[in-house]
């Protein structure tokens, strides 16, 4: 009995053991051989229920050896986090003792409170997760950037810490610490910082956005708004027309829905393509006309509400990224080929405006001339006749069909010279404006000066058989030339050859200026002035001007490549190649000093002819007068000071202002003439105050208005 009491006792301290461990095998054994030795003590006179009970311990010991291993592998990570956790702490424990016998209590309170507050933002935590201290909050989901900080998100933020770090502490079992004063000042030291930081940040980004949008204004400031006149899309009316946020999300919603109404069709998603056609044509109504969220209806709102659900419905059953793509870029590829389509058609009108004249001033030449022809032949005539053939006055060469323009140019030069009664005015306009020219100005005589008027056709000299240019207009090839635009059928096919049409090119009045020392024979020099001129100052100190030998003084006006003589003149042509340097500099019609004497003995008409001849199949330059000028005055050219004269503010709206009002005179060269509506308005009040609008012949035909 005795036995097997000692045997029992072994077997449940057995199994008081940890036998699930691997270690537990050796134990085993060992208490085997215990048993063994008990049964040899005992002489071999143990009863049956031991032997059965060393047998059951035989087989039970093996599969609770393996099973042990089995759980230790699946556990043995959480053991050994358990075992780091204890070693951690006890090491933590252990410091703290020794820190606490080096300082005080009030220094170990200010330490603890500086660690305890940071919770996610302390430097092991930065360590730990390699995060920068300015970006990143451990703990947290989002990552507050600095450039939107504030003050308010930094409170928050520190809410949620303070939240996170209070239940961490009470999930552990440690009860929450006590503020003590030494650890609220350093708190609320630490918030002012913070909120001084935000605060900072927030004056940055308001001092950038102040600048960039100070230095947009000053852009903006620069470029005209009325590039184009009434007919531009740069007009005040027109300016920044899509900043309104309203009006900008409904045409963005229309484009989607537009979008989505497509790839609806093309699914066969009838309904939804109804509905999404439906509300386009709301929001359209809705839209309207307007440009600015203040001409928008009041139920723009709700519009804008239902297109909203509408877009949601169709981006839930039809959204596709690839098909989307595809149909914003063919809209955007119909867009490009409407915007092309619709310069082509500016450019058609531009030049039709161009070439027309305005009913005011057709009403004012036709009043004219009906009043010239009903006066008698004594009243026709100018007096001081005797000063047109003097070389000692300043002359000037103006020719032109637009009275108004002439009126305005005469005017011009008279108030702004010094000596009025020295200078002459020879004038020269067709037979359908001649009446008109002569009534205005014996109307309104320009002071002192010397004025007279001539008749182009009534030059007899000026013939096809003596001037190419004219046997070259008369011939049917010129004809079809000009006038083939004819047969276009559509705007745009017929823009390009408008320019062409143009009165100007067709005129022998623009030609004449190659024939001066025919038409003024007694004069030494003469000033030739275009009637889009505007003069500014007195003009008399070009006569003194030393041209150096050459017959023609002018502006140059070739940049880095611009207006050289490339860009008029074919040089694939073997003639032009041969005789002119692509890169020569090119110089403006509008304002040149001409010495007739070296003219003549340049034979600068000869030469002329000589390059109208051979250009009769326009196999030299295409149109106008400028390219056979460059050609007949090549290397006869002397360039002035480019203050005598401003050229481009008939197409040009980024002219220096200062540069416009130093100059002697300003050229409104190009399609955007001052008497057009299309003209642009920051240069029309230059040419306007030559004009007398309260004289009964421009009220009669509302030129004022």
């Amino acid at each position: 009995m005795n036995k097997n009491a000692s045997f029992f006792s072994l077997s449940r301290n057995s199994h008081q053991l940890d036998l699930p461990h691997c270690s537990g095998a050796k134990m085993a054994v060992k208490r085997g051989n215990s048993i063994n030795g008990v049964r040899r003590n005992s002489g071999g006179g143990g009863s049956w229920m031991s032997i059965v009970i060393l047998v059951l311990f035989l087989v039970v010991a093996p599969v609770g050896f393996f099973v042990g291993c089995r759980i230790t592998s699946t556990d043995q990570n959480d053991f050994s986090t358990t075992i780091s956790k204890e070693d951690v702490d006890w090491r933590a424990k252990l410091a703290f003792l020794h820190v606490k016998s080096l300082f005080s209590k009030e220094v170990i309170d200010v330490i603890k409170a500086n660690t305890d507050d940071l919770g996610p933002l302390s430097l092991d935590s930065f360590r730990k997760n390699n995060l920068s201290a300015s970006w990143k909050i451990s703990g947290l989901e989002n990552v507050i950037d600095d450039n939107s900080a504030s003050a308010e998100i930094v409170e928050a933020n520190k809410k949620r810490i303070t939240i996170g770090k209070q239940e961490k502490i009470l999930d552990a079992g440690h009860p929450q610490s006590i503020d003590t004063p030494a650890k609220l000042a350093r708190r609320q030291l630490r918030d002012k910082r913070r909120e001084n930081r935000a605060a900072d940040l927030v004056k940055q980004d308001d001092d950038v956005i102040m600048k960039l949008e100070n230095a947009a204004i000053e852009r903006s400031k620069s470029v005209d708004s009325a590039v184009l006149g009434k007919y531009s899309i740069w007009r005040k009316e027109n300016d920044n027309e899509n900043t309104d946020t309203t009006v900008r999300l409904v045409r963005d919603q229309m484009i989607m829905a537009r979008v989505y109404k497509s790839i609806a069709t093309m699914k066969n998603k009838t309904q939804l393509a109804r509905e999404l056609q439906n509300q386009l044509k709301e929001s359209q109504r809705a839209l309207g006309d307007a440009t600015a969220d203040a001409d928008l209806n009041r139920s723009v709102q709700e519009k804008i509400k239902a297109m909203g659900k509408l877009l949601s419905k169709a981006k839930d059953q039809l959204y596709d990224c690839k098909m989307v793509t595809g149909k914003l870029r063919a809209m955007l590829q119909s867009a490009d080929e409407q915007v092309r389509s619709l310069k082509k058609q500016s450019t058609f009108l531009s030049q039709l405006a161009a070439k027309t004249i305005p009913n005011g001033i057709h009403c004012l030449s036709m009043r004219l001339t009906i009043d010239y022809y009903l006066l008698p032949p004594e009243k026709r005539k100018f007096p001081r006749s005797e000063n047109l053939e003097n070389p000692s006055l300043y002359h000037y060469a103006l020719f032109s069909d637009n009275v108004l323009a002439a009126s305005v140019v005469v005017n011009s030069t008279v108030m702004n010279s010094k000596e009025p009664e020295k200078h002459v005015f020879h004038l020269v306009s067709d037979k359908l404006n001649f009446g008109a020219m002569n009534m205005w100005f014996l109307l309104n005589p320009p002071g002192k000066a010397t004025i007279h008027v001539e008749n182009v056709d009534e030059f007899k000299w000026l013939n096809s058989s003596y001037c190419p240019v004219l046997r070259q207009l008369e011939s049917a090839a010129m004809k079809e030339y000009y006038f083939k635009s004819d047969h276009q059928t559509t705007l745009s096919a017929g823009s390009s050859n408008l320019k062409y049409r143009n009165p100007k090119y067709l005129s022998m009045l623009n030609h004449l200026r190659f024939y001066l020392p025919q038409v003024y024979p007694k004069l030494n020099k003469i000033l030739f002035l275009d009637d889009d001129i505007v003069v500014q100052k007195d003009l008399t100190g070009l006569w003194r001007v030393d041209l150096h030998g050459k017959v023609n003084g002018a502006v140059e006006t070739c940049g880095e490549s611009f207006h050289r003589f490339d860009k008029y003149l074919n040089f694939s042509n073997p003639h032009i190649a041969r005789n002119f340097d692509p890169n020569a500099c090119g110089w403006a019609y509008g304002m040149n000093m001409f010495d007739l004497e070296v003219w003549t003995k340049k034979d600068i008409t000869g030469i002329y002819h000589k390059w109208q001849n051979m250009n009769e199949e326009r196999v030299l330059w295409k149109l106008g007068t400028l390219p056979p000028g460059l050609m007949t005055f090549y290397g006869l050219t002397h360039p002035l000071d480019k203050s005598w004269h401003v050229l481009g503010l008939g197409y040009n709206p980024s002219i220096d202002k200062n540069e416009i009002e130093k100059a002697a005179v300003i050229h409104y060269n190009g399609n955007m003439k001052p008497w057009l509506e299309l003209a642009m308005t920051k240069y029309r009040p230059y040419w306007i105050k030559y004009i007398k609008f309260d004289h009964p012949y421009i009220r009669g035909c509302k030129l004022g208005q």
